[in-house]
């Protein structure tokens, strides 16, 4: 049996407007969601990777929703076709249940924790928590202070913006992505992250989202040059004639809009800027530069003292909050160690059958 396809992506982010999540749009129009509860280190991850794993090469096709404050923690998974998630209900990623029991489904793993064990490591734990609390408060402080001065960038570019010309593309490249498509349904949108700051630096699967799409539109430009507010239109216009579309916000700022995905026109459009840049590497690709069509020539250089200046700032304090990242799950990583010394991990084998079952029962 051929393996399914895999889908990765991030339905959180450690954003420049703090912890940011997109979970509910993701979780529209299933029929089950078993929402994982327990501290860290009871097998949250590893028992939804398994799932993952098991189903997809069964033939399925899974979501994978990745966690952004552990680089390779997954926090849940989406199987489509079978209308079924598992997921981390922890905080701060929690999922508001709407009929719990009937669709989400909440299973305690820490009915597999030996309490005793715990009881006498409590103050050391408080500690920790506290401690990791405020590294990541630290962490989305920093961000936003990074997006104050990106603002400052941004403004440069849009004083310097022709706005008829950025009317005229985005009407075009709507005509050429969506022609005169209209269905008679309601589109399904469904709002995500390609990446974003992780304790590891900014990382996205945008290779991976991208490759199998026929035609991809690279977006090239700089802050302000107009690409976010390309994109808000064309999402919109399709969602108005019924066009399902997957609409990827931008890891620091979640108010902008960095790629959307038009599956059933097998199209593609992102921002493809630093910190995620990538080039065409087939013959279908192509290339829309913001700032060629829409910037007064010279900018850049006309600029250049003060831009380096911004540039030079605003990369300070994101080094700045992506280490507090990394300091937050160094601390984390050892209440974690607290956890697993008190967990009974075969247990946790009997919730993975129990949720298995009920998948097998509805597939």
């Amino acid at each position: 049996m051929m393996t399914g396809r895999v889908l990765n992506y991030y339905a959180e982010g450690n954003t420049a407007r703090g912890f940011y999540s997109l979970y509910e749009s993701n979780l529209q129009g299933l029929d089950k969601i078993f929402v994982l509860k327990g501290g860290p280190g009871t097998g949250k991850s590893t028992l939804i990777k398994n799932l993952a794993k098991e189903w997809n090469e069964k033939g399925y096709d899974v979501e994978v929703l990745h966690c952004s404050r552990e680089n390779g923690s997954i926090d849940g998974v989406i199987i489509p076709e079978l209308k079924v998630a598992v997921v981390n209900g922890n905080e701060p990623c929690a999922i508001v249940a709407k009929l719990p029991g009937l669709i989400e489904q909440y299973i305690d793993m820490s009915e597999a924790l030996d309490i005793e064990k715990l009881k006498k490591h409590k103050k050391d734990m408080i500690k920790l928590t506290e401690e990791t609390d405020e590294k990541y408060k630290l962490a989305y402080s920093k961000f936003s202070e990074a997006l104050k001065i990106h603002d400052e960038w941004e403004k440069i570019y849009i004083s310097n913006m022709d706005f008829a010309k950025a009317n005229a593309i985005t009407a075009d490249i709507i005509e050429r992505i969506l022609k005169d498509v209209r269905f008679d349904k309601k589109a399904v949108v469904k709002h995500r992250f390609f990446g974003g700051a992780t304790p590891k630096g900014t990382t996205d699967f945008v290779p991976e989202i991208t490759k199998e799409m026929p035609k991809r539109y690279f977006i090239k430009g700089r802050p302000g040059s107009g690409k976010s507010s390309m994109l808000k239109k064309l999402a919109a216009t399709a969602e108005e004639r019924g066009i399902d579309v997957e609409v990827y916000h931008c890891g620091f700022d979640p108010h902008s809009l960095d790629m959307l995905i038009f599956r059933e026109l097998g199209v593609v459009i992102f921002d493809s800027t630093s910190p995620h840049e990538y080039f065409p590497g087939r013959d279908n690709d192509e290339i829309v530069d913001m700032y060629e069509a829409t910037i007064a020539p010279g900018t850049d250089e006309k600029y250049a003292a003060k831009l380096a200046d911004i540039i030079k700032r605003y990369k300070k304090r994101v080094k700045e909050g992506i280490a507090a990242l990394a300091e937050a799950k160094e601390i984390h990583d050892s209440l974690e160690e607290y956890y697993r010394y008190a967990m009974d991990f075969s247990k946790i084998e009997a919730i993975k059958v129990k949720i298995n079952n009920y998948i097998e029962s509805i597939k």
